[in-house]
């Protein structure tokens, strides 16, 4: 505690300025594509910083950064990526903070989409192929495992599951009719007219769904780094991530 106070005092006095004028180079989760486009240009406007956003899967994310690719904030789609370069020491763990939250939904094609009603439909003979993020990585993937194993419908889905790189080309599956369905968070369902929920899973029900932010130790930019992962726990930000249909606590956790 004493070393985060010590760091926030410190990122209080130089943040401002160090920012001004900084590009700062963000690492995100695919999924939070739509809304943090909107949350950064926010950003830029009030700070001139310019952010430059590298999306993709958060395991391919932070295997990247465990390369040496040049990163000032990881914001990933679980906590396990995190976890990971925390472990390595390539993140500060000081400024980490989970943000957000999600859900997961069961899409299928808007026209003429399979007969999807529940999970177990899933494992019926009428759905042949199943696009979900690699189970084996990608946070999404590993997040539809979890939960159709806890229905113990894993083993009669996996036959049908076709991997993809993250959650937006599991969406373009379904979309494209190249997959019958797919298990996507609700957050992408929404941004798609080409695709219909065909089922909510409760939060209750479904995995703990976690985004957490942190800066990047390798940075050279600390302070305007530091103030851009303030600022996506800010009021501002959280009323940008709602529209986009994400869970915002009260306050983010830190860890």
């Amino acid at each position: 505690m004493y070393r985060l106070i010590l760091f926030l005092v410190w990122a209080l006095l130089s943040g401002v300025n160090a920012a001004a004028g900084a590009e700062l180079m963000v690492f995100a989760a695919a999924s939070l594509a739509d809304s943090l486009k909107e949350a950064a240009r926010n950003f830029e406007k009030e700070t001139g910083t310019k952010i430059m956003l590298n999306l993709g899967a958060s395991s391919t994310l932070a295997r990247q950064i465990e390369e040496g690719a040049p990163a000032d904030v990881f914001f990933s789609a679980d906590e396990a990526e995190m976890d990971r370069l925390e472990q390595k020491g390539l993140i500060l763990k000081e400024t980490r903070v989970s943000r957000l939250s999600n859900t997961l939904v069961i899409v299928v094609a808007a026209k003429d989409g399979a007969p999807v009603k529940t999970p177990t439909d899933l494992a019926k003979p009428i759905v042949k192929r199943i696009a979900l993020g690699d189970p084996k990585a990608v946070p999404i993937g590993v997040y539809a495992k979890q939960y159709l194993a806890q229905l113990d419908l894993w083993h009669a889905v996996a036959p049908k599951v076709v991997a993809t790189e993250n959650v937006r080309a599991a969406l373009t599956a379904v979309e494209s009719g190249d997959a019958d369905a797919s298990i996507v968070y609700r957050t992408d369902a929404m941004i798609s007219t080409k695709v219909r929920v065909a089922f909510n899973v409760p939060a209750g029900e479904g995995p703990r769904i976690s985004y957490p932010v942190a800066v990047v130790k390798e940075t050279r930019q600390v302070g305007a780094a530091n103030q851009f992962v303030n600022y996506l726990a800010s009021d501002q930000a959280a009323r940008v991530f709602q529209k986009y249909g994400f869970v915002t606590p009260d306050k983010a956790s830190t860890r």
